[in-house]
C-alpha cells in the first residue's frame, strides 16, 4: 500500500511470517466437528457451564454457545489461533454488547486469519501467554476491539473473569469491563505485522492494509513488550490506543458502547514499544481520530507513521481532530524519515489535533518530523507540545530533510498554525535540525496560493541548557523558525526562550522572520548565560533574527534578551532588519555583561547561492565577499533600513548593562540605506570598553540616528570608532555621551 499526498507519503511492506499449524494436546475434551487444522487452533475448554462449541465448515470455524450475562457474552479456549486464509466467526446474538474471550492454556494466540463477529458487539481477547497477528490477519466485527495479555478482566465490584485461574462467570458480570489485570512477573507481548486489505480510507484515497476496526470504533492493545513490525492499525475516526506493562499491576478500562480507553495508574511498571519497518497507525477521518501510547521506551522507525487529523475534502465546520498522546517512563526515539503527524488535509474544514508528547526523554534523528499542520479550506492546525528531561533533535534524513517539530499552515491552508511547545531540563537541537512554525508560501509547482492565517509561537522553557548547534551537510541550520514564507498571508509567530544557559553557535539562528504580507515575529530570550558564536559551514552566522525581508509587506518584532551574561562572538550576531515594507524592530538588552567580540569571521570563498540574507560589503557594516576570497562577518547588533525601496523605520538598539564591551572588530549598528529614518543607539552601563577597531554607529540617507551613551566611564582603544553618518540631504545623528570618564587610547 503506497499513500501520498503534498509531498508526505505513507507505505506498509509486506512481512514473511510462517502460519502455524499445532497438533491436538491429549487430554482435552474437544467440541468440535472437523479434523481439519482451522479448528484443531481453536479449542474450547470444560471451564464454563454451557461451554463455548465450535462447529468448522471448510476454513470457517463457527464459535457459538458460552455463557451469557446481561448483554456480555463470555467464551472460553485452550487455545485460540486462526491459521492463514481461515475465519473464526462469533456467531453471536445481535443484542450483544461485548464478546468477552479467554485463553486458558499455554499456547500463543497466532492470527492470520479473520476474526468475525454479529452486530456491533465489541470484541476482548485474553491470552496471557502472547498474541502474534500475522500479515493477513484481519478483522470483520461491528465494534470496539481489544488484545490483552492480561490475566483477568474485571468488572468493577462485581467479580473478575480470569484466564490463569478460569472459574465460571458470575451471573452479576453485566456490567462493562472496568479493569485488566495482570499477575505475571514478566507479562506476554503482543505482535502485530498485519497488512492485510481492510478497505478504502474514508477519503477512499487508498486501501488501508492491516488490522481495521469500524469507523467510529476503537482498537486497543494491552500487553508486555509490543512490536508493531511492518504492520496496520486502522481505526479512522475513533482510538487506537497501545499499552505496555513490564509485571504485574492493573490497567483501568474506562468507556461505555464502543468507546473503551484505558487509564494507567502512575505506579504501573511499563514495557517497551516499538513501531518499526513502515508500520502504520491511522485514524484519520471527518473528526475525532486519536492515538494514545503508554510504555517504558518507544522507538518508531524505518518510516513508520502515527497519523490523526481530517482527511482530504473531509469534515465541515466545527470538525475538530483528536490528539496524538504518548507518555513513557524512559525514553521515545522518532527515527529514519518516520513520522507522527497530525494534519488537516487538502480541501479538509476543521481543525486538526495536538501532538502531546511526556517522556523522560526524546530523540528524534535522521529526518524524522512532529508535524501538527493545516492543508485545509477552513480550520487551525494544533500544536506539538513536548514535556521531558532531555530532549534532542539532531540531522537530516536519507532525503536531505531535517529533523523536525512544525506547526504550520501548507500552501492553500486557510486557518493559523498551533504552537511548539518544549518544557525539558536539556535540550539540543543540532547538526540541521529545526522546530518551526510557519504559514508556507506558494507551492514549488505554482499550483497553490500560500497560506493563509498566522504561525503560532515556538516557546522553550528548560530548566539546564539549550543548544543549537551548526548546520547540515546540505546547508540546513540548526534552528528555531517563525515565519511567513513568500506568497503567504500572515504574522509570523514569537520565538520565546528561557533557559539556565543559552548557546547558538556554528551557523545555528532564532528566527522569527516574515517574507509574505505580514509582521515578523519577536525572539525573546531569558537565561543567566546566553551565546551566540561562530559562522556555519554555509557561510551564515549563528544568529537571532527579525527580519522584514525583500517584498514582504508587515513590520519586525524585535529582540529581546534578558540575561545574566550576553556574548556575542567570532561573527555571530542579533538583528532586526526592514528589507521590505515596513519597519525594523528593536534590539533590547538587558544583562549584567555584555560583549560583542572578534567581529571577523574569515572563510573561505563561497560558491553563489551558498550563502543567505548576505549585505552588500560596500555598504560598509555588516558582511562581504572580498577580493582575497574570505568572507567577512562582523560580530555584533544591528538594526537597518535595507535598500532603496525599503520604506519603513528602522529600530534602536537598547542596552542596559553594568559593563559593556565591544571588541577586535565588533560593531553595535543602527543605520538606514533605505528611505525610512534611522533608529537609535542607546547604551546606559556602568563601564563602556570599545577595543582594537570596535565601532558604534549609526548612518543613514533618511536622517535621524543618534547614538546616547551613558556610564561610569567610556574607554576607547586601538583604532575604535564612535560615528554617526548621513549621506545626501539627510540631517545626521547626534552622539551624545554622559559620563564621569572619557578616555580615547591607542
Amino acid at each position: 500500500m503506497t499513500r501520498s499526498s503534498r509531498g508526505w507519503g505513507y507505505s506498509l511492506r509486506l512481512a514473511n511470517w510462517l502460519g502455524i499449524c499445532g497438533a491436538i494436546p491429549f487430554g482435552i475434551a474437544l467440541l468440535t466437528v472437523s479434523t481439519n487444522c482451522a479448528s484443531a487452533q481453536i479449542t474450547p475448554d470444560s471451564t464454563l457451564p454451557n461451554y463455548s462449541i465450535v462447529t468448522s465448515s471448510g476454513n470457517t470455524s463457527t464459535i457459538e454457545g458460552g455463557v451469557r450475562a446481561g448483554n456480555n457474552l463470555f467464551h472460553s479456549f485452550e487455545q485460540f489461533s486462526v491459521p492463514t486464509g481461515n475465519t473464526a466467526n462469533f456467531n453471536n446474538a445481535l443484542d450483544i454488547q461485548n464478546i468477552i474471550s479467554r485463553v486458558t492454556g499455554k499456547s500463543i494466540s497466532n492470527i492470520d486469519g479473520l476474526i468475525k463477529a454479529n452486530g456491533t458487539a465489541n470484541l476482548f481477547l485474553i491470552n496471557p501467554n502472547g498474541i502474534i497477528f500475522g500479515p493477513n490477519a484481519s478483522l470483520n466485527i461491528g465494534g470496539s476491539f481489544l488484545a490483552s495479555t492480561a490475566n483477568t478482566i474485571g468488572f468493577g465490584e462485581r467479580g473478575f473473569f480470569s484466564a490463569s485461574n478460569p472459574e465460571s462467570p458470575s451471573s452479576l458480570l453485566t456490567v462493562n469491563p472496568s479493569a485488566l489485570l495482570f499477575n505475571q512477573i514478566h507479562a506476554a507481548s503482543i505482535e502485530n505485522k498485519s497488512v492485510a486489505d481492510a478497505g478504502l480510507d474514508p477519503s477512499s484515497i487508498f486501501t488501508a492494509q492491516g488490522l481495521r476496526v469500524p469507523d467510529g470504533n476503537n482498537l486497543l492493545l494491552v500487553g508486555g513488550d509490543i512490536n508493531i513490525n511492518s504492520g496496520g492499525l486502522y481505526a479512522f475516526g475513533g482510538r487506537v490506543e497501545l499499552g505496555s506493562l513490564a509485571g504485574a499491576g492493573t490497567v483501568g478500562l474506562n468507556g461505555d458502547d464502543n468507546d473503551l480507553r484505558l487509564s494507567f495508574p502512575q505506579g504501573v511498571k511499563r514495557a517497551d514499544m516499538s513501531v518499526n519497518n513502515r508500520s502504520e497507525i491511522n485514524v484519520v477521518a471527518q473528526d475525532g481520530g486519536s492515538i494514545s501510547i503508554n510504555a517504558q521506551n518507544l522507538n518508531i522507525s524505518g518510516g513508520s507513521f502515527l497519523l490523526a487529523g481530517i482527511g482530504q475534502e473531509l469534515g465541515g465546520v466545527g470538525s475538530q481532530a483528536g490528539d496524538i498522546e504518548i507518555k513513557t517512563t524512559g525514553a521515545v526515539t522518532v527515527a529514519g524519515r518516520s513520522d507522527i503527524r497530525n494534519a488537516a488535509e487538502p480541501g479538509a474544514v476543521g481543525n486538526s489535533g495536538n501532538i502531546n508528547i511526556t517522556a523522560e526523554s526524546l530523540f528524534v534523528t535522521d529526518g524524522a518530523e512532529l508535524v501538527a499542520s493545516t492543508f485545509g479550506q477552513q480550520g487551525n492546525a494544533g500544536s506539538v507540545t513536548i514535556n521531558a528531561d532531555t530532549v534532542s533533535f539532531d540531522g537530516v534524513g536519507s532525503d536531505g530533510l531535517p529533523s523536525a517539530a512544525f506547526s504550520s499552515v501548507e500552501s492553500g491552508g486557510v486557518g493559523n498554525s498551533g504552537n511548539i511547545n518544549i518544557a525539558a531540563r536539556a535540550l539540543s537541537i543540532t547538526d540541521g535540525a529545526q522546530v518551526q512554525t510557519l504559514v508556507r508560501g506558494v507551492s514549488e509547482d505554482g499550483t497553490l496560493l500560500g497560506g493563509q492565517g498566522n504561525a503560532g509561537n515556538v516557546n522553550i522553557d528548560v530548566r539546564d541548557t539549550v543548544s543549537f548547534d551548526g548546520v547540515s551537510s546540505n546547508r540546513f541550520p540548526s534552528a528555531a523558525f517563525s515565519s511567513v514564507e513568500s506568497g503567504a498571508i500572515g504574522n509570523a509567530g514569537s520565538i520565546n526562550i528561557k533557559a539556565g544557559s543559552l548557546s547558538v553557535k556554528d551557523g545555528a539562528r532564532l528566527n522569527a522572520s516574515t517574507s509574505g504580507q505580514g509582521n515578523a515575529g519577536s525572539v525573546t530570550v531569558n537565561a543567566d548565560t546566553v551565546s551566540f558564536d561562530g559562522v556555519g559551514s554555509n557561510g551564515v552566522p549563528s544568529s537571532a533574527l527579525s527580519n522584514v525581508e525583500p517584498n514582504a509587506i508587515g513590520n519586525a518584532g524585535g529582540i529581546k534578551i534578558t540575561a545574566g551574561s550576553l556574548l556575542v562572538k567570532n561573527g555571530a550576531r542579533v538583528e532586526s532588519l526592514t528589507r521590505g515594507q515596513g519597519n525594523a524592530g528593536s534590539v533590547t538588552i538587558n544583562a549584567d555583561t555584555v560583549s560583542f567580540d572578534k567581529g571577523k569571521s574569515y572563510g573561505q570563498e563561497l560558491g553563489a547561492g551558498q550563502g543567505q540574507n548576505r549585505d552588500n560589503p560596500e555598504q560598509g557594516i555588516v558582511q562581504g565577499l572580498y577580493s582575497d576570497g574570505s568572507y567577512r562577518w562582523f560580530s555584533g547588533a544591528y538594526t537597518s533600513v535595507e535598500g532603496t525601496s525599503s520604506k519603513g523605520e528602522g529600530g534602536n538598539i537598547i542596552i542596559t548593562t553594568g559593563s559593556l564591551s565591544v571588541t577586535d572588530g565588533a560593531q553595535m549598528s543602527a543605520r538606514s540605506v533605505g528611505g525610512g529614518a534611522a533608529g537609535n543607539l542607546e547604551v546606559s552601563a556602568r563601564s563602556i570598553r570599545l577595543d582594537n577597531q570596535a565601532l558604534l554607529s549609526s548612518d543613514t540617507i533618511a536622517g535621524q540616528g543618534n547614538i546616547f551613551l551613558r556610564s561610569d566611564d567610556l574607554i576607547l582603544r586601538r583604532g575604535s570608532n564612535i560615528t554617526t553618518n548621513a549621506t545626501g540631504t539627510a540631517t545626521g545623528g547626534n552622539i551624545n555621551i554622559d559620563t564621569d570618564i572619557l578616555a580615547a587610547l591607542q
